[in-house]
């Protein structure tokens, strides 16, 4: 990683709304840290002990998750319609979203052939290392 992809990666994780990011590539590992703002953390902690028992069903899905850290696109272009949509079915290997990494868009293939039961991500969100993009039912 060059000094600049570093600075652009830094720049980037301290607009963004992440707290914590490990990344690892062959030899080369950081990890960046923040500490959260004091009048963020208590209103947050009220709405996750109420969502608790709503989410809970919703975390033993499995879910297409983010190989990286980066923005998330449904589809190809924006004026091209998505790579897919809730009740499709497709292939495994096949694509079904992309990851845009410092100037470089990553495909996300579908784990197995199933069906795509809901999207999670909007378009051009921001997406976590290891995030639930979308839930799928195996086939």
């Amino acid at each position: 990683m060059t000094n600049q992809e570093l600075y652009d990666l830094m720049a980037r994780f301290d607009a963004g709304g992440l707290l914590k990011l490990k990344l690892s590539q062959g030899d080369f590992k950081i990890e960046l840290e923040k500490a959260a703002p004091a009048s963020a953390a208590v209103p947050a902690a009220a709405p996750a002990v109420s969502a608790a028992p709503a989410a809970a069903p919703r975390a033993e899905a499995p879910a297409v998750t983010a190989p990286l850290v980066g923005t998330f696109y449904a589809a190809p272009a924006p004026e091209q319609p998505p790579f897919v949509t809730p009740g499709e079915k497709v292939k495994k290997g096949q694509t079904v979203c992309l990851i845009e990494a410092m100037k470089t868009m990553i495909e996300v293939p579908a784990p197995c052939d199933c069906v795509i039961e809901e999207v999670l991500k909007a378009n051009g969100e921001l997406a976590a290392f290891g995030e639930a993009l979308m839930r799928y039912r195996p086939c």
